[in-house]
């Protein structure tokens, strides 16, 4: 059903000023196109509305009952927009977050993106950092929320978890390894290999799945497994530029791999034992986030997914 708001709106006009011409000054148009307006209206209803003499006009019995239904109408209306235009201005703003750089490579892009959509206008300040340094802006305030390893949390922190991001060898579509689909962990001693450095989250945890004994090529502790570490590297996209140099093969979070980007590089899964890091959200307990933020925060929680 088509609902007539101009009529509504020039209707009420005519019934609060007495008078077409008043009416028309009070809507910015002219007397013509509120006659109009009415004329329509009561064409649509089948009803008079207004009686209307030289001199003078006056309501209708039907314009009466219909004039505080009408006025309700248009402030309930009024309300409506202007909730939607408030709330609007709201999530407008700019938004920094920080994340661990694999989560800004390959996890944040496709939410950015979908948010961009809905407010273009919104500027995102992205800072991609280790995973210390995560906590660290969040904490300090350089930025709302981030995406970290999971791990020991400051008690200042909340962490909501988001994905699981397995270990896997990648290697140059020419190594040896190169048309496994899966290998062991023990299978991978023979052949030298690229790692997390000792300041990478990643090292962290994975010293603490295979003992840091069982990394530096020694005797391989109490497992006996004793890989063979010759370069070690910060960051993931470091040691995808070296395999894909044909270095060696390297050990990395499957978020780090980019196949667009290095299409002779092969990934393959590790298990005996399946190792997998776990990122979350974390955000200050005590703060509120922007709107804007708020916004950004719930549409990275609601795309979860497990990797």
């Amino acid at each position: 059903m088509k609902i007539d708001i101009l009529g509504v709106q020039a209707f009420v006009a005519i019934a609060d000023h007495g008078s077409f011409n008043k009416a028309a000054d009070a809507l910015f148009i002219t007397q013509t196109a509120v006659t109009q307006r009415l004329r329509n209206l009561e064409i649509f209803l089948g009803v008079t509305l207004l009686e209307r003499t030289t001199r003078s006009i006056a309501l209708t019995r039907t314009g009466q009952d219909f004039l505080p239904q009408a006025r309700r109408l248009l402030q309930e209306l009024s309300a409506a927009l202007t909730e939607i235009r408030e709330t609007g201005k709201a999530l407008r703003g700019d938004v920094s977050i920080a994340c661990i750089p694999t989560a800004g490579v390959r996890y944040l892009p496709q939410v950015i993106r979908e948010y961009s959509a809905l407010f273009p206008d919104n500027r995102i300040k992205i800072l991609d950092h280790a995973s210390a340094g995560v906590a660290e802006a969040v904490l300090r305030r350089e930025a709302e929320f981030g995406i970290n390893l999971a791990g020991p949390n400051h008690p200042e922190l909340s962490a909501t978890p988001l994905l699981e991001d397995r270990f896997v060898l990648v290697c140059r579509d020419d190594h040896a390894l190169a048309r496994r689909k899966s290998l062991s962990w023990a299978q991978l001693q023979p052949h030298p290999l690229i790692f997390a450095g000792q300041a990478s989250g990643n090292r962290a945890l994975l010293d603490g799945y295979l003992g840091a004994e069982n990394l530096h090529g020694g005797q391989g502790g109490q497992t006996g497994l004793s890989l063979q570490i010759h370069y070690e590297v910060q960051r993931n996209s470091t040691a995808l530029g070296l395999v894909d140099a044909g270095i060696a093969a390297a050990i990395v979070p499957n978020l780090a791999m980019q196949k667009a980007n290095y299409p002779r590089l092969r990934v393959i899964r590790l298990q005996d034992p399946v190792i997998s890091r776990t990122l979350v959200l974390l955000a200050r307990k005590a703060a509120r986030l922007s709107p804007a933020a708020q916004l950004l925060y719930d549409m990275i929680r609601n795309n979860r997914v497990v990797k």
